[in-house]
């Protein structure tokens, strides 16, 4: 759980302006399902039957930066397409400007397309080439006009031709002017970050691949250990005043002069669902910063971020109010709040879940099933029996630990996204509150036998019963424990 001063540094997000350089495109999610291989070829057909759009790249950072609440210009270039077209749309719509077209350039579009969840191709349009001369000299304009106000500036180098020698040197040029004025905070996520060297960046955040190019070595199996030992020379050979690399499922290391480095823990998730991860925590850990909070704690807030969106398909961003969850995860809400917050959810356009349950002593059946019901949705909600109800239910001695012990188990659980706590026997006052898209329950019985049943039907919704692990229950586990 996070403290007052992680609360207060989210309420000043909305007062940070942020600028964002770099290599934009569009990620593109086609979506369907497979029953055949093709004739011609040994691979599935998919019969695409949705189509996802999202920023990506240095877009992606900017909506996240929009998301959590800041003001947020785009430096960027597209093509004069369809494309290009798509991924300003959306960009504004989200409030964000900036971006330069260029008609002799193509907008960089990457394409996955997946079945049942699983990516089984992905086909890149990149345009790498130089930017025309008169589109740096703008992107130059924008860049000494914007950053003059800006709090903090991210600079996304993927090598797609936009982070010119030039631009950079801009930036740098910005750098000198605005440190004398007081702190603005340059963040640069680059594949090659010694290329930045000169512009004295505030943070860089490169992967453990781009250190192991940095520094030449090939490194070991303990990855945290390797980068432990070299802090010192990270610093060096950045130039920057923070390192943050960044161990995809193992968290980050955050680098500091004179300091042990200082670790975060990942949520884990599989590789389809981690796509763009790495931006939104980029963005998060710069408006931190940039928002007066310690290093350590702009990495925690960028690391519940990012645990955010490895929960949700596609790519995703962190809004301000999943970051404020997030960083809460061991606080049941009162069903007032509960539904203040589902409504706000709602507006997202976002699938509610809902079920419930004693969760007595947590068990593999309740993870379980738990991360399936996650998987149906977008946010799950888990109502936990009080006490008394408990004891009502299962009988004496029960249960074996207090509400608020299982409260916080369940909130430890990546895949939860609201707790609330019922007194009642029937959750059914809940459900007739919350009206969720879809009642899940974990048991080998029809759904048709459950009570809430017709209830969820008559308020518009669906339920299921969802995998149940034999012998893996509280009552098994309690008497093998007291036998």
């Amino acid at each position: 759980m996070t403290d007052f001063r992680a609360e207060e540094t989210l309420d000043r997000f909305g007062d940070v302006t942020a600028v964002v350089v770099g290599d934009v495109m569009l990620d593109s999610w086609l979506r369907g399902h497979s029953s055949r291989m093709a004739q011609e070829a040994p691979v599935p057909v998919v019969s695409v039957e949705e189509i996802e759009e999202q920023p990506g790249g240095a877009a992606n950072a900017a909506a996240n930066l929009a998301a959590l609440g800041a003001r947020v210009h785009m430096v960027g270039v597209t093509g004069a397409d369809p494309a290009g077209a798509t991924l300003g749309a959306i960009l504004g719509g989200l409030g964000v400007d900036g971006l330069v077209v260029v008609g002799s350039r193509r907008t960089s579009v990457k394409r996955r397309v997946l079945t049942d969840g699983q990516i089984v191709a992905r086909y890149d349009e990149e345009d790498c080439s130089p930017i025309p001369e008169s589109a740096e000299h703008e992107l130059i304009e924008r860049i000494t006009r914007l950053v003059a106000n800006a709090d903090v500036v991210v600079a996304c180098d993927y090598g797609g031709g936009v982070c010119t020698p030039a631009v950079r040197q801009a930036l740098r040029e910005s750098a000198s002017r605005e440190s004398a004025a007081g702190g603005r905070v340059l963040v640069v996520d680059a594949h090659d970050v010694a290329s930045w060297r000169d512009s004295r960046p505030s943070v860089v955040l490169p992967n453990y691949r781009e250190v192991q190019r940095l520094l030449g070595e090939s490194g070991d199996g303990d990855r945290p250990a390797f980068l432990s030992s070299r802090s010192d020379r990270l610093l060096a050979a950045t130039g920057a005043e923070l390192v943050v690399t960044t161990l995809d499922g193992e968290g980050t290391l955050l680098h500091r002069r004179g300091r042990e480095p200082y670790r975060t823990f990942a949520t884990p998730a599989p590789d389809t669902m981690s796509i763009g991860a790495g931006d939104t925590f980029t963005a998060a850990f710069a408006l931190g910063l940039a928002a007066g909070a310690a290093p350590e704690a702009a990495a925690d807030i960028a690391q519940a971020a990012a645990s955010v969106v490895v929960r949700r398909a596609g790519t995703a961003v962190c809004a301000h109010d999943d970051l404020r969850r997030a960083l809460r995860p061991d606080a049941a809400l009162p069903p007032d709040r509960l539904v203040a917050c589902l409504a706000r959810e709602r507006e997202q356009g976002r699938r509610i879940v809902f079920t419930n349950g004693c969760f007595d002593v947590l068990h593999r059946g309740h993870v379980a099933y738990l991360e399936e019901a996650a998987r149906l949705g977008d946010v799950l909600v888990v109502a936990v029996n009080g006490d008394a109800g408990v004891a009502r239910l299962k009988g004496r001695g029960r249960p074996i630990n207090h509400c608020e012990d299982r409260v916080a188990v369940l909130a430890a659980l990546g895949c939860v996204d609201y707790i609330t706590v019922f007194e009642e026997d029937s959750p059914a006052e809940l459900l007739t509150l919350v009206r969720p898209d879809l009642y899940v329950k974990g048991g080998d019985y029809h759904p048709d036998l459950l009570p809430e049943a017709e209830l969820v039907r008559r308020l518009g919704g669906e339920v299921r019963v969802l995998s149940y692990v034999p012998e893996r229950s509280t009552t098994a586990i309690v008497n093998r424990i007291r036998g």
